[in-house]
């Protein structure tokens, strides 16, 4: 199993709005679905004119999922609101991933590609110090999906949910960048 990712492109952008469209993923990512609202969400970071990234994940060369990750310090309003639930250290970065495939969740495959891309992104941000997820607490596969890839639990709090239906209850996961 080859767990691989690039930068979303364009291109990318109707395979996006099928998974977003996908029971599994719409219940957790609250998105407008339609080709427009595709590209205004995910078209800056795809362009390189936001500093966050947006990761098309795959697997064997097959597109499997989103990761998308970001340093804290770039949003600082997110970063702000994460800081009254938990520390938050400078160069903390976030990520977020969803699989697009309905017949690849429950595989074990979430916790892989987090593993590697916290692995990778000890590789390729120098001055990130820790991952810090924070995740709906009715969410449990996806908080299931972090213990498994090895972060650890440090804060429940309340956040503004993503999808409104959602409560503001959180969980905040963590890892450290290893010594």
């Amino acid at each position: 199993m080859t767990i691989t990712w690039r930068r979303l492109g364009a291109s990318d952008f109707p395979l996006l709005r099928r998974w977003l469209e996908q029971p599994h993923v719409a219940r957790w990512w609250n998105h407008e679905t339609s080709a427009e609202a595709v590209a205004r969400d995910f078209g800056a970071a795809a362009r390189g004119e936001e500093p966050s990234e947006d990761l098309l994940v795959h697997l064997d060369g097959r597109p499997l999922g989103l990761v998308q990750r970001c340093r804290l310090a770039d949003y600082p309003g997110y970063r702000d609101e994460l800081a009254a639930v938990t520390a938050v250290p400078e160069g903390a970065v976030t990520i977020d991933y969803l699989i697009g495939d309905p017949g690849q969740t429950g595989r074990g495959l979430g916790p892989a590609v987090i593993r590697a891309v916290v692995e990778r992104t000890w590789e390729e941000l120098p001055d990130a110090t820790c991952v810090l997820v924070p995740v709906p607490v009715a969410n449990r596969a996806s908080w299931r999906a972090l213990e498994k890839a090895g972060l650890c639990r440090v804060a429940e709090g309340e956040l503004e949910p993503d999808n409104p239906v959602d409560g503001p209850a959180h969980y905040v996961y963590r890892t450290d960048r290893p010594a």
